[in-house]
Order: structure tokens, then C-alpha cells, then sequence
């Protein structure tokens, strides 16, 4: 139902009195976008920002209510009490003046006034500088890799000198070094505020948004980090890096170049730049770049690894070999064992899985393998992560659960249908488009409902087989991300056999499946080996499933699988999903 400017204003202003904030924000953001200037939206969401804390949000949606409307009283309150919430009191005194100047007085002013001249005095009471023998100890805590130390100091000096950034800064590095991310953001977003001119501070709130998956905002704060210093290189890379990651390369591509033209020895930046020219499929101009930071980072263990995934997909199994070999970075080791094994390797196959074995490597990968070589070389070794993967299969029905075509239909088709999310190349995929980036990083909590889901579905899943003794189980990651795609396939279409590498448990959800003309167009095949190493074995251990609208399959991530090809005139529409060990 379409609403008018002002019916949506006035759902907005309810939902507001009745504490659904996040539906009030909505109907202002709406309005926002269609009329950037409109005073009482931009307001009203300016008091929805001051009362999550995010004064330094509200101001400019104060001021552009202001601008249109000087004429009304509270748009001058609700500016002058955010600016005296966020310590901004020299613009307080001016806006003060100014609405006097409008013509405005009386008690709430007054007491704004009275409010105003407390909290600077009290503010400018406080010393704001430690010594610089504190701040030498902070910053060699932190340097030695003492965390819980600097931690420590950092949250003293923050109670004693509030005001001062590098604190702040240091604080949220310590934080995020732990792994505390949502408490690295408070830290960050508090050094902004006190030095809202900082920067680094800018740059440090940026990746922090980054890695917690709010791309848009990290985007924003490396902007403003580049503006306050031009020749920022290391925010021009972690720039480059989130628009990687919104799946914009081209733009990518060209900040991360920047970042090298600023610092030509930017080892980081060239390893970026290396994988987005990959994401692009200019693979030649990807290794080139991935060399250089090799080149000018001897050592480098990430760039040995990227090198090593490129060459690997694109065959070059000897060479990716020598890379990872190179390499302890993630599951680099592990990726040596795939080169052996595509390479035929057999003797130092089995030396590399016995030294992953003993090692206590448990993932995805090296239980593939296992399984693998089990059934082509006929020798059995332990499987850390899943010994018999086929028993692990589950299918279940949402249309029974959900409304199936509310939650999961309509906002498929939302995405594909409004090009809210780019697309990303997929050589395993005929006929097909994948999109690109986490679905569930997208704003406006769009599938937040589909995510529940999916977290309930996994919770009864990991019940149904609390007793397995697989270590896919009893080594079940504490906290995990859910990382989901979309893949929209034509007739014809075919994914081909492959698994997903990073993940811990997989899972489909089938949102549109075309009648079947012929038995298993369509369906999903989740098997051991690869049907082109199957050649000279008894069989290829593998479960065909009938999958319909609605169906949700989830198995372990160590199983290859794939599509079997279809024919019609409807697109199978499924969202691919992967948890994710953090």
C-alpha cells in the first residue's frame, strides 16, 4: 500500500510515541528519500538518533530542519541539546544566539542555557592530558602484544582524561585484538566523537564497521578519513577493501590504486588489489600484482596464500603447491593437501594429511580429503571432521513452518528484481547468475527474518544429531557467522560438483524449483568424490535429493555437491548459505 508524504509522517510520529523505533526510522528514512530536504522527517529521525546515542548522527539532520524551517522552536531545542549531548559547546552558544535572533525565549531555553554554561564548566575542569609516561606504557603494552595490560591502562586513563583520542584509540585496537568487536565499536565510535577531526580515529571506526559486516557505514568513515587527510593510504586500502566487499571491484580497483600510487612499497594494498583484479577475472594482472606484494613483503604469508587460491583455480596445481608451502596463513596447509591430491601425489598426500592429523586440524577441507582418498586410494585415516558425511543429510519442509512465500519468495525476488545486490563470476555455473557479497549484510533488515530462520533451523538440526560423535559435532564452533548468496538458474542450467570451502555446515533453500520434465531435472546431488575421479572405482558414495519449493537441505560442508541440469521456462531460484566459524 502506497502511502502519501504526509500519511507517512503521521504512521511515523506513532510509531514513534508507541517506542517502534525502528518502524519510525523507516517511514523517515522513506520520506527522506524521496524529499532529501523535508524538516519534519529529518528531525524526527535526528531525535531518534540523539536517543540511541548517535548525537553526532542527528546534528546534520537538525540542521537541514533548520535551514528549511527556522520558524519552529523545537527544531532549535532538539539542535541545541545535541550539541551540548556531544560536548560541542562553543556551536551551543551560537545556536543559542541564533535562536534568540529568531525570536525565540522562555523556560526550555532557559533551562538549555543554564544546562550549557554546567556541562562546560564542568567539562573544562577535567585535565585532559596524561602524561606522556602513561601514554609510552599504553603504547608499549600494546606493541608487545600485552592486551590484557593495555587494556587495563587504557580503560583508566579513559575514566580520567574522557577527552583524550588516543585512549580511545587504543582501547578499541586492544578490543578488537581480542576479538570483543561490538565493544571495539563503542571505543572507536567514542574516539570519533572527541576528535571528531581525527583521521586515524576515522579509519579505525571504518574497518571496526567493516568486520562487523555494516559496509555502507565503513564506507562512510573511510570517505571521511580521506578527506581529512588526503594522502591517507592505509584508508585508501581499507576503503578499497569494503567496496570489495559491496561487491563494487571497480571502484575497488581504482582506490586501491591510489593507495599504492600514495605508498608504492604498500604491501597490503597490492595483495587487495591482487584479489579484486581476481573477483574482476583479470587473472593475469592479479598475479601480477600478488607477486609485488610478495616482492616488496618478503614473507608474506597472506599474499603466498592468495597467490596460492589463484593458481589452484585456475589449475596450476604444482605451482599453487609451492605457494602454499610457503604459507601457514588460514587454511593454507590445507589447501597443499588439495594440490597433492589433484596432482596425484600419493606418498606425499598422505605425509601432508598425517602432519594436518596430528596437527588436530579439524575442517572441512581435510574431511573431504579424507573421505576422498579413503575411496581412491583404498587407505583409511582418521577424520577429524566427518567420517561419513552422507548420514548427516537433512531435509526439511519450511512451507509446513512459515509463510514461505511472504518471507522467502517475495524477498528473493525483491533482490533480484531491484538490483539491490551486484553479481559475481561463477565458472562451476551454467546458465546461471550468483549474486555477490553476504545477503545478509543488506540494510533496512531486509533478511533479517530469513536469518532467524535459518539459526532455528541449524539449532534443530545440531538436536536432531546432539549424539553424533563426528567432530563436525562435538567440535561445533562457539560462535559462527551465517554467510548467504542467491543463485538464479535458467534453463539448462548446472552448478558443478564443488563445496564450499570456508564454511562449517552448508544448506539451500529452495525458492523456486520448475516442474521436473524428466526424474531429478533439477535436484541436488551431494556426494564424496568428483565424478571425474571416480573412473576405475567400484562407486562414488553419493545421495540424490528431490528437492521442491520450500525445501530446506543442510549437510556437512566437507561434501561436495551439485545441480543436476534442467529444462524449462521458469528460473531455479535457490538462496545457498554457508555458517561460518568466526
Amino acid at each position: 500500500m502506497e502511502f502519501t508524504i504526509s500519511q507517512a509522517l503521521q504512521k511515523g510520529i506513532a510509531a514513534h510515541k508507541d517506542g517502534k523505533h525502528q518502524e519510525a526510522e523507516r517511514l523517515y528514512r522513506a520520506i527522506i528519500k524521496a524529499q532529501p530536504r523535508h524538516p519534519d522527517a529529518n528531525h524526527n529521525l535526528g531525535v531518534l538518533a540523539v536517543s540511541a546515542n548517535q548525537v553526532e548522527a542527528a546534528l546534520p539532520l537538525f540542521k537541514t530542519a533548520l535551514e528549511v524551517n527556522p520558524k519552529v522552536e523545537q527544531f532549535w531545542l532538539s539542535y541545541i541539546d545535541a550539541l551540548v549531548g556531544g560536548k560541542q559547546f562553543e556551536a551551543a552558544e551560537r545556536a543559542v544566539g541564533d535562536c534568540e535572533k529568531a525570536g525565540f525565549s522562555g523556560e526550555k531555553l532557559n533551562t538549555l542555557k543554564t544546562r550549557l554554561v554546567s556541562d562546560a564548566k564542568v567539562d573544562n575542569n577535567i585535565n585532559l592530558n596524561p602524561s606522556q609516561q602513561q601514554l609510552d606504557n599504553l603504547l608499549e603494552y600494546y606493541q608487545a602484544g600485552r592486551f590484557g595490560d593495555a587494556e587495563e591502562l587504557a580503560l583508566s586513563m579513559t575514566q580520567k582524561f574522557p577527552k583524550h583520542e588516543f585512549c580511545w584509540k587504543v582501547l578499541g585496537a586492544v578490543l578488537a585484538q581480542t576479538g570483543r568487536k561490538s565493544e571495539a565499536l563503542c571505543a572507536n565510535q567514542k574516539a570519533v566523537e572527541v576528535a571528531p577531526k581525527d583521521a586515524d580515529a576515522h579509519n579505525n571506526l571504518g574497518v571496526i564497521l567493516k568486520q562487523l559486516g555494516r559496509l555502507e557505514e565503513a564506507e562512510v568513515r573511510g570517505r571521511q578519513a580521506i578527506a581529512l587527510k588526503v594522502d591517507f593510504a592505509e584508508a585508501h586500502n581499507n576503503l578499497g577493501n569494503t567496496l570489495k566487499q559491496l561487491g563494487r571491484l571497480e571502484e575497488a580497483e581504482a582506490i586501491l590504486r591510489q593507495a599504492i600510487a600514495l605508498k608504492s612499497d604498500y604491501a597490503d594494498a597490492y595483495n587487495n588489489l591482487g584479489i579484486t583484479l581476481q573477483e574482476l577475472g583479470r587473472l593475469e594482472e592479479a598475479e601480477t600484482r600478488l607477486r609485488q606484494a610478495i616482492s616488496v613483503k618478503l614473507g608474506f604469508a597472506e599474499a603466498h596464500s592468495n597467490l596460492g587460491m589463484l593458481l589452484l583455480e585456475s589449475g596450476e596445481f604444482r605451482k599453487a603447491a609451492e605457494q602454499f608451502r610457503l604459507s601457514d596463513f588460514g587454511k593454507s596447509k590445507s589447501y597443499l593437501l588439495r594440490c597433492l591430491y589433484m596432482l596425484n601425489e600419493q606418498s606425499l598426500f598422505f605425509n601432508q594429511l598425517d602432519y594436518l592429523i596430528n596437527r588436530g586440524e579439524v575442517n572441512p577441507i581435510v574431511g573431504s580429503l579424507s573421505c576422498r582418498s579413503a575411496l581412491r586410494y583404498g587407505i583409511e585415516k582418521p577424520n577429524l571432521f566427518c567420517k561419513d558425511p552422507l548420514k548427516y543429510v537433512w531435509k526439511a519442509d519450511l512451507n509446513n513452518q512459515y509463510d514461505f512465500e511472504k518471507i522467502f519468495v517475495n524477498t528473493a525476488s525483491a533482490i533480484l528484481n531491484g538490483n539491490m545486490v551486484p553479481y559475481r563470476s561463477q565458472s562451476l555455473l551454467t546458465n546461471g547468475r550468483q549474486t555477490f557479497g553476504n545477503l545478509f549484510n543488506l540494510e533496512n533488515n531486509l533478511t533479517e527474518k530469513i536469518l532467524e530462520i535459518i539459526v532455528a533451523e541449524v539449532n534443530k538440526y545440531r538436536v536432531h544429531f546432539k549424539d553424533s560423535e563426528e567432530g563436525l559435532f562435538r567440535n561445533w564452533p562457539a560462535d559462527y557467522n551465517i554467510s548467504g548468496w542467491l543463485i538464479s538458474m535458467q534453463s539448462g542450467g548446472e552448478l558443478q560438483p564443488h563445496m564450499h570451502d570456508s564454511g562449517w555446515l552448508s544448506g539451500s533453500i529452495y525458492i523456486n524449483v520448475p516442474r521436473k520434465l524428466k526424474t531429478n531435472n533439477g535436484n541436488l546431488v551431494v556426494c564424496i568424490e568428483d565424478e571425474k575421479f571416480v573412473r576405475g572405482m567400484e562407486k562414488n558414495p553419493k545421495t540424490v535429493i528431490n528437492v521442491t519449493t520450500g525445501n530446506m537441505v543442510l549437510f556437512p560442508a566437507s561434501l561436495l555437491h551439485y545441480t543436476i541440469p534442467f529444462e524449462s521456462e521458469e528460473n531455479r531460484i535457490v538462496l545457498a548459505f554457508d555458517v561460518i566459524p568466526k
